[in-house]
């Protein structure tokens, strides 16, 4: 695995934790709503941008998204 493979998985992981902290969810529910929405798929393309913003964006930004997702579901 390459440094940069390395650093979006630990990236990726950081998301996952802090979504869970923030949202109340198991760290399940968050895996099960990124997939469902492709939210890692997202994090790991635009991991050069997205990795130099703070933690209350990042949870925002993932939010947004997710809305946005669930739209062009609907």
């Amino acid at each position: 695995m390459s440094k940069k493979d390395k650093d979006i998985a630990l990236f990726v992981s950081f998301c996952i934790e802090e979504y869970k902290t923030a949202q109340g969810m198991t760290g399940e529910q968050v895996l099960d709503l990124f997939s469902r929405y492709g939210v890692i798929d997202y994090l790991s393309k635009c991991f050069e941008p997205l990795h130099t913003q703070g933690r209350q964006w990042l949870i925002e930004e993932i939010n947004e998204f997710i809305e946005i997702r669930k739209s062009k579901k609907a």
